[in-house]
Parts: structure tokens; C-alpha cells; sequence
């Protein structure tokens, strides 16, 4: 009765742009984690494949495309250990805490420790904190809602829309930093912005409602124990096989995309045969399969702005602006703009329509298409020489890139929390980043291949690619819909 009692006012609440006000805290911290994270990330590559003299480390441009690649999928990876030890162990808040202070020690570590090493051991911390944060921040959202409440997207929208404000000014000023100081002041910014946003939350914790601290699914404290072996077996084989040379940085690419295809139908496997679900919950995670594999394909796409858009950015792109030379970094500022600039108005727009809006299959299909259209905007400008490509037609491209990503983004994070069993809440948000992960990781493979093929074909068979599947499933939104069973 406890919680039913503290929780209902939380999702009657409208005290926040019309949501619970408790929204507010879970936008500034994954505002701030958004701004370090993105922020960094901005400059990894750079600081990656730039030679010693320009402040980098001189890894051949594939192999550190390969692993930002790597680190990205094991940032949506390692979500699945940060969803497990919501929903067994600790609840989701506790584990977003957390989270979020070992995400701020992986960027003081980036910071501060020179060389190779000063990099894994930040990527390391930096992606198991992101992974369990990320899918926590997502499930606490979902739980200010009742699952039929018609806000639920345009809340979701707004907590995107904090999203990538971090995702905005994080590139702008560590960029800014990278050019003028060098890039560990770059990486230094980040972990000041890590450190604001743990105590900003620090200070938010008690106005969350009680079922966030739930643990829907409680582990037996008799298998701790083996539960504890288990983990630290796998950091030992994890250790020899990067001693005997199995695990490199070259191999590290694949290595994360054949992890997350077993990871992610082992999951499915778990929640279908599981006997605490009903049979409508189970139908509608088979509706949730084919919007995993559109998501996965589109990610492959969108994050390839980390890899082959800054490849591209940095070789091809004609920067100068009125005399001066644009960061490279910057360039992943403007997806983040426009998205601040739409998201209020797709957030309106669902609102308005309410039952009338597309479904989400649709919506999907949509995206889809609109990533694949994006990518094939970059044929009347490849293959050409240093500073051959306008700006106006890279922001032209990131515009229908971030129109794309609004109708698959908050929207795949509000139906899953939407077809999510009740067993498997957080682990569900966990299954869906996992779609992220592996495209992610296929966006550092797919770098490896733009750098050995002609730009005219890479842009033609990836944006076909994009548009076929987009095709596909509009051609099949009806029959997911009725699985969804009245979910839409």
C-alpha cells in the first residue's frame, strides 16, 4: 500500500514542462553523463589516430576506428550487467548512482594517465559505468508513467532533448580545449562535467518514488556466492586471452559484435521461456524483434558520426568558416542542435494526435528509410580531394540524420518500457541498448571497409541497405502491431 500511496502523485505530477517533476533530476544527469561522454568521444578518434607530434597516440587509422567502434558497442553491452544488477541485486536507482561515479574515475583516469594504458583503463570504466547508468536513467523515467499514460513519449522526448544538450556542448568544448591546450585538457573538461552532474543527482535522489528503488526480481542471497565466481572466472579469461594476443586492438571490433549477438539471443531465449510472463507479454516480445533488428540497422548508421563522418570530416570536409578552421569535433554538434531544436516539436506533435499518431512500426520503417536517404545524400561529394565537401551539405545530411533519429530514438525507448514483462522491466531496456551495441560496433567495422572501397559505393550499398529494411517493415507494421496487442 506504501508505494502505491508515494508513487501516485509522482505520475499525476505535471509540475515539470507538463511532466512529473521528478523528470528533472534524471534530465540533468544524463545531461551531464551525455556531455562528458560525447564530449570525449568527440576527441577519441582524433587523439587515437594523430600522431605523437600532434598530441595523439599514432594507431593506423582502421584499428582505432575499430575501437571506438569496440567501446561503443561495450558501452550498450555492458548495459545488460547494469540491467541485471537492477533488477536482481540493487534496484535501478541505486545502480544509477553508482554508475555514475564510476563513469567520473573512467574520465579522470583518461584524463590524467598518459598513453595507451591511460586509455583502456578510461574506455573500461567509461563503458561499464555508461551501460549500467544508461539503462537505469532509462527505466526510472519509465516508471514516473503508468503505462497508458499518453505523456509517456513526449516525456521521453524531453528526457532526449536533455540528452543531447550534454550531447551539444560536450563536443563544442572539449573540441575547443583540443585545439587550443591539447587533448587531455580536453578529457579533463569531461570529467568536470561527470563530476557536476553526481552531485547535481546527489542532491535530487529523495524526490524519485519509492518503486524506483525495487528490485522486481530479487537474486537469492544463497547464489551470491556463485554468482561472484562467475564474474571473477570471466575477468580472468578476459586477462589470458589479452596476454596470449586473442584479444588485441585490432580483433577487438569483432570480438564485440559476436559477444552482442550471443548476449542478445541468449536474452530473448531467457524472457520467452521464462514462466513468470504472461502469454500477451510474451507475444509482445516477439513484436519487439523486428523493431531490435531496424534499431540495430540504424544504429550502424547514426554512430558511424563517431567514426566515418569524422573520418570523413576530418579528410574531405571544407571546415573553413569566414577564416577559421572549424574543429573537427564540432562537426557532432550539430545532430544534437537539431534535436534540440525538433524535439519539443515532435514531443507537441505525439501529444497532439495522441491515438491518431503513426505506430511505432511505423515510425520505425520511417527512420529506417530517412537514415538510408541520409547516407546516400553524400554521393554528389565523394571521392574527392581535401576540403571537396560543403559545410552546408554536411548539415544538410545531419539534419535528415536527426529527423531519422527522433522517430527511433525516444520512441524505441518509450516502447520497450511499453512491452517490457513485468519480470524483466530494466532487462527489457537492457535488450533494446543491446540493438544499439551492435550497431555501434558494426559502425567501427563498417569504417574498416569505407577505408579499403571507393566512397561511391560504400554510401550507395549502406543507404540502399537502410532504405530495403525501412521498406520491410512498413510492409509488415499490421501483423507487429496485432502482436503488440494493443500497445502502440
Amino acid at each position: 500500500m506504501s508505494t502505491v500511496v508515494e508513487q501516485t502523485p509522482v505520475r499525476e505530477d505535471r509540475s515539470f514542462l507538463g511532466q512529473p517533476r521528478a523528470l528533472a533530476n534524471i534530465f540533468g544527469v544524463e545531461m551531464w553523463e551525455r556531455f562528458s561522454f560525447y564530449g570525449m568521444q568527440g576527441i577519441l578518434l582524433l587523439y587515437l589516430y594523430y600522431s605523437a607530434t600532434a598530441g595523439g597516440l599514432g594507431i593506423p587509422q582502421t584499428t582505432a576506428a575499430g575501437i571506438v567502434g569496440a567501446y561503443g558497442g561495450g558501452v550498450y553491452l555492458s548495459t545488460i550487467l547494469g540491467a541485471w544488477v537492477a533488477d536482481r541485486v540493487l534496484g535501478s536507482e541505486r545502480v544509477l548512482y553508482f554508475s555514475a561515479i564510476i563513469i567520473a574515475v573512467g574520465h579522470v583516469a583518461l584524463a590524467l594517465l598518459p598513453g595507451f594504458g591511460g586509455v583502456a583503463t578510461g574506455l573500461i570504466l567509461i563503458a561499464l559505468g555508461s551501460g549500467g547508468l544508461k539503462a537505469n536513467a532509462t527505466s526510472v523515467v519509465g516508471s514516473l508513467y503508468a503505462k497508458d499514460d499518453p505523456r509517456l513519449d513526449a516525456g521521453f522526448s524531453l528526457f532526449y532533448l536533455g540528452i543531447n544538450l550534454g550531447a551539444f556542448f560536450g563536443p563544442v568544448m572539449t573540441g575547443l580545449l583540443q585545439t587550443t591546450l591539447g587533448f587531455h585538457f580536453g578529457f579533463g573538461l569531461a570529467a568536470v562535467g561527470m563530476a557536476i552532474g553526481l552531485v547535481q543527482y546527489s542532491f535530487g535522489r529523495k524526490r524519485l518514488p519509492a518503486i524506483v528503488h525495487e528490485v522486481p526480481n530479487p537474486l537469492p542471497s544463497s547464489r551470491y556466492a556463485a554468482y561472484l565466481g562467475a564474474a571473477m572466472a570471466a575477468i580472468a579469461l578476459i586477462v589470458v586471452l589479452s596476454v596470449l594476443g586473442v584479444i588485441t586492438a585490432s580483433s577487438l571490433v569483432t570480438i564485440v559484435i559476436a559477444l552482442t549477438l550471443v548476449a542478445t539471443v541468449s536474452y530473448f531465449v531467457v524472457i520467452l521461456r521464462n514462466r513468470q510472463i504472461t502469454a500477451v507479454e510474451r507475444k509482445r516480445v516477439f513484436a519487439f524483434m523486428p523493431l531490435f533488428v531496424a534499431s540495430a540497422a540504424f544504429w550502424s548508421l547514426s554512430q558511424q558520426q563517431f567514426t566515418v563522418v569524422t573520418i570523413y570530416t576530418d579528410e574531405r570536409l571544407n571546415r573553413d568558416v569566414f577564416g577559421w578552421e572549424l574543429p573537427v569535433s564540432w562537426i557532432q554538434s550539430f545532430n544534437p542542435v537539431f534535436i534540440i531544436l525538433l524535439s519539443g516539436a515532435f514531443a507537441a506533435l505525439w501529444t497532439r494526435w495522441g491515438s491518431r499518431q503513426p505506430s511505432t512500426p511505423v515510425k520505425f520503417a520511417l527512420g529506417t528509410g530517412m537514415m538510408g536517404v541520409a547516407f546516400l545524400m553524400f554521393l554528389p561529394f565523394v571521392d574527392g580531394g581535401a576540403n571537396s565537401t560543403p559545410l552546408a551539405a554536411m548539415i544538410a545530411i545531419l539534419f535528415v540524420l536527426t529527423v531519422a533519429e527522433l522517430l527511433i530514438g525516444p520512441v524505441g525507448l518509450s516502447i520497450t518500457t511499453k512491452l517490457a514483462p513485468e519480470p524483466f522491466k530494466t532487462q527489457m531496456v537492457a535488450l533494446f541498448f543491446l540493438s544499439i551495441a551492435l550497431g555501434t560496433a558494426v559502425s567501427g567495422w563498417l569504417a574498416e571497409w569505407y577505408t579499403s572501397v571507393s566512397e561511391t559505393l560504400y554510401f550507395s550499398v549502406i543507404g540502399g541497405v537502410a532504405i530495403v529494411i525501412g521498406l520491410m517493415l512498413a510492409l509488415i507494421a499490421r501483423p507487429i502491431l496485432r502482436l503488440m496487442n494493443g500497445v502502440r
